[in-house]
């Protein structure tokens, strides 16, 4: 192996043990200890060593949303394959959605940290924009299913995304505890949202 060869994996290395080290933080202590300093202090090299690696913790931040909605877009994908009727594809995209949230806390919290992402951010993350994606192309072949032809895709879209946040974000940040499981509540609203498209 060659100079610039060890280089390159060291660099990589030193890399991996800053992620895997913010993320233990983060497991045991939430996104809110999160530092540099802390880091550094975690993986005994000092501040400007992560700070080769990370020009800041939101560069960190980023690369966890990143992996977050990796993640996401996959167990979409997959639901979304599952089956080839339209309607049924977007209950099973809600149900993946929810099981995500429900496994994936720490990812979920610092990818919707400030509610879903809107439409730049959206394009500015290849990883973001396939979870938009296997969205809107459930909901496009629903409304061309229905009998309203004319709905506007991009308004389902950030209709069907607040329904499936909103009681994920009431599942994980409120006491509230409802007559019946959550879960069905949500089926419940996605029913309701399908009918509305297709009436």
């Amino acid at each position: 192996m060659g100079i610039a060869e060890r280089k390159l994996r060291q660099k990589e290395t030193i890399r991996a043990g800053i992620l895997a080290s913010a993320w233990q933080i983060v497991q045991s202590e939430g996104w809110q200890s999160l530092s540099i300093r802390k880091i550094a202090d975690s993986i005994e090299y000092s501040v400007p060593v992560v700070y080769n690696h990370f020009e800041s913790k939101d560069a960190i931040l980023m690369e966890f949303i990143r992996q977050g909605f990796n993640i996401l877009s996959t167990q979409l994908q997959e639901a979304k394959t599952a089956t080839s009727h339209p309607p049924e594809q977007l209950k099973a995209i809600a149900g993946a959605y929810w099981q995500f949230a429900l496994s994936h806390k720490p990812h979920y919290e610092v990818m919707f940290g400030l509610g879903i992402p809107g439409c730049e951010a959206v394009k500015q993350m290849e990883e973001m924009k396939k979870v938009s994606e296997a969205m809107l192309s459930a909901i496009e072949k629903t409304i061309s299913a229905g009998n309203s032809p004319q709905a506007d895709p991009y308004l389902k879209l950030h209709t069907y995304w607040s329904i499936l946040h909103g009681f994920v974000s009431i599942q994980m940040f409120s006491g509230y505890q409802p007559m019946v499981p959550r879960k069905l509540i949500l089926e419940d609203a996605v029913e309701s949202f399908i009918k509305g498209i297709m009436a």
